[in-house]
């Protein structure tokens, strides 16, 4: 019964949910029985709340609107506070923290009937692209356990594939919620800023970093982003939900009249070969819907200062919370980042900004003619997991500890969401994820487009078990 449970996708869990055919706390044990199972070999969930989750159980709400999940465990990622739970960031500074109040997005997953069954491991304060850190060590591929998972959701990106739980919550800057996902063969969605509520702590007016969803599917995917979205006064810039849920756009996918495809972002990246060709095959599966597939993308200059602007400006804020002693006990990679930003001057970000504008409009005229800009998640399949970051490919070095990840770059300069499904997998066995981007708030979009495309390509065999090298 166990193994039945697990090989459900979340929107069937849920459904079996709300029809009373299993129970939360049947649910919940199947999970804690296969996080049992697989942790030693990935190291994915580190902190466990069982007891926590099942008093949740007893206080479920009767709600049974879009975004309700009915008793469904799900996974929060350790850089978003849950009440009374050890929530570390990753970091030797807050490895016994346990916070009194929950983050606003765990706050309405709780509401919309989610079950907080773990917090998922993260790079030390989300820095960087693999998920290792001092408190708990490195997650590990399920695909293959010599790699690594990306970062920083690399932990909700591994609980999924192996079937801990059927839905993780996960947060993105620079690609955090996209490259783990095309690293572990899951979906992962960027949304535009504001969609999903963040906070109540931090800067409130930060657009450049956002909350999201993950799952095993794009349909899984669409219901956590139903449960997760809706305004906030405590945050600024949240939106209303939409007035057609996710689920159902996801349910009525049409096919697109034209979509672009890109390798590298016309130049702005490199891009392993095989990757590339993965990636055009997949989006290419829209063509025998009758999709034009163009080969076309907007022009990107100045997309790598202007993100690099941004990061900066986040991480200065950061650093005015650490102090010297800190500074000492943090990662060189978050010293480096925090000294970059503190060295901006108000002329440069002001110019920073004048080029963000000039991509945006740039960006949504082009999406104007093309339903979404496609390329590839990540622009290599999952490195080692020994790799802090990846410094070189094909001749061409990447100056800072980020760049490995600039494919990622142009969804947060100009606030458009971005998913990753996945493509299809390298000669070796590894997933490669395609990346759209969709126009501003365009979330239906490209969750149908994906949706779309995963109903071609047929490549959903999730959960697996973890996988040793060779």
């Amino acid at each position: 019964m166990s193994d039945d449970l697990l090989r459900l996708t979340a929107t069937q869990a849920v459904a079996e949910l709300r029809a009373g055919t299993v129970s939360p706390t049947e649910l919940l044990d199947a999970s804690m029985v296969r996080i049992a199972a697989v942790e030693p070999a990935v190291n994915a969930l580190p902190t466990l709340c069982e007891a926590r989750a099942r008093e949740a159980i007893r206080r479920l709400p009767a709600d049974t609107g879009p975004g309700w999940l009915a008793g469904l465990p799900i996974a929060i990622k350790d850089l978003t506070p849950v009440a009374g739970v050890r929530t570390t960031y990753g970091s030797m500074l807050h490895a016994d923290f346990v916070p009194a109040h929950s983050g606003l997005t765990v706050e309405r997953l709780e509401a919309n009937g989610a079950v907080v069954v773990a917090k998922s491991n993260t790079p030390e304060f989300g820095a960087g692209a693999s998920t290792f850190n001092d408190v708990f060590g490195a997650t590990r591929n399920p695909w293959d356990t010599s790699r690594g998972v990306g970062g920083s959701s690399g932990g909700a990106a591994a609980a999924l594939a192996t079937g801990e739980v059927w839905l993780a919550h996960g947060s993105d800057l620079g690609g955090s919620l996209r490259t783990p996902a095309a690293f572990c063969g899951v979906v992962g969605l960027r949304p535009s800023p504001g969609r999903v509520a963040r906070g109540p702590d931090g800067d409130v007016f930060d657009d450049a970093g956002v909350e999201g969803p993950m799952g095993r599917t794009v349909a899984d995917t669409a219901l956590l982003l139903d449960a997760m979205v809706g305004r906030d006064l405590r945050d600024p810039l949240s939106l209303d939900p939409p007035d057609t849920s996710f689920t159902e756009a996801v349910r009525t996918a049409r096919p697109p009249h034209r979509v672009a495809f890109s390798p590298d972002l016309a130049g702005f990246t490199p891009v392993d070969a095989e990757v590339a060709a993965i990636c055009e095959r997949a989006v290419r599966s829209l063509e025998a819907l009758g999709t034009e597939v163009e080969a076309a993308c907007p022009d990107l200059t100045g997309l790598y200062d202007v993100f690099h602007a941004m990061r900066g400006q986040v991480y200065a804020g950061r650093g005015q919370l650490l102090d010297a002693a800190d500074r000492d006990v943090v990662k060189p990679e978050i010293r480096w980042n925090v000294e970059f930003g503190e060295r901006s001057t108000g002329t440069g970000l002001a110019a920073a900004r004048a080029t963000r504008a000039r991509l945006y409009h740039d960006v949504v005229a082009f999406l104007a003619q093309r339903t979404v800009l496609a390329f590839p998640g990540a622009i290599v399949p999952a490195p080692p997991v020994t790799t802090r970051y990846l410094e070189e490919l094909d001749g061409h070095r990447f100056p800072t500890y980020i760049d490995w990840v600039q494919v990622t770059f142009l969804s947060t300069v100009v606030s458009c969401p971005a998913i990753v499904v996945p493509a299809g997998f390298t000669n070796t066995g590894l997933p490669v994820g395609l990346q759209l981007l969709g126009p501003p708030r365009g979330e239906a979009t490209v969750l149908a487009v994906a949706a779309l495309i995963e109903q071609q390509l047929g490549l959903n065999t999730l959960p697996i078990d973890p996988r040793g090298s060779g």
